[in-house]
């Protein structure tokens, strides 16, 4: 079997080939013909599965969390005060 190049897939496109993969599978098509359909290993698919499970392509993004460049407002304010910290530390010494 020729390796491919991996890929990554946004979540709205999971949850596309997720919801894809239902209907497939509502076909009567079984798991491993679906998933060679759709380009992606049965691991990855249950993976999917269990990450994206009953998302819409809409709520796919917010479940993965803020985007690049995107910080979550605690994570942000928790940066700010390590930053702060280290630099009021490296300006007296104390290393």
């Amino acid at each position: 079997m020729a390796m491919t190049t991996r890929k990554r897939h946004s979540p709205e496109q999971v949850v596309r080939k997720l919801a894809q993969a239902d209907r497939m599978l509502g076909e009567g098509k079984d798991v491993a013909d679906v998933c060679r359909e759709l380009g992606v290993s049965e691991q990855t698919y249950y993976r999917w599965r269990n990450q994206f499970g009953g998302l819409k392509a809409d709520d796919a993004q917010a479940a993965e969390g803020p985007g690049e460049g995107e910080l979550d407002p605690q994570a942000a304010a928790c940066r700010r005060r390590a930053g702060e910290g280290r630099v009021e530390g490296d300006r007296r010494g104390n290393f």
